[in-house]
């Protein structure tokens, strides 16, 4: 069992800035994808970004150049940091890892307003 825990989400202007994390627990020995999805009301949930254990990424077109995954192995942790926030980008975020079981965290919300 793999337990994450998620911090970051708030309320912030257009153009702003916010950083996510996400720290995992459990049995994290077997963890090999990490991620971010997020889902807005009344959408469905999508793939925003992810990060194998070496560190290749892959971005949702409509984040790229704004925003960026890294991930931390020693500390089983997740970041994304976004830039350049849009309205659009509003949303409740999951944090997602592979073991390869999927396991979910219990989302953070993210208010993109003026």
């Amino acid at each position: 069992q793999v337990q994450l825990v998620e911090s970051g989400g708030g309320l912030v202007q257009p153009g702003g800035s916010l950083r996510l994390s996400c720290a995992a627990s459990g049995s994290t020995g077997s963890i090999s994808v990490m991620g971010w999805y997020r889902q807005a009301p009344g959408k469905q949930r999508e793939l925003v970004a992810t990060i194998s254990r070496g560190g290749s990424t892959n971005y949702n077109d409509s984040v790229k150049g704004r925003f960026t995954i890294s991930r931390d192995n020693a500390k089983n942790t997740v970041f994304l940091q976004m830039n350049g926030l849009k309205p659009e980008d509003t949303a409740v975020y999951y944090c997602n890892v592979n073991t390869p079981r999927n396991y979910w965290g219990q989302g953070t919300q993210v208010t993109v307003s003026s």
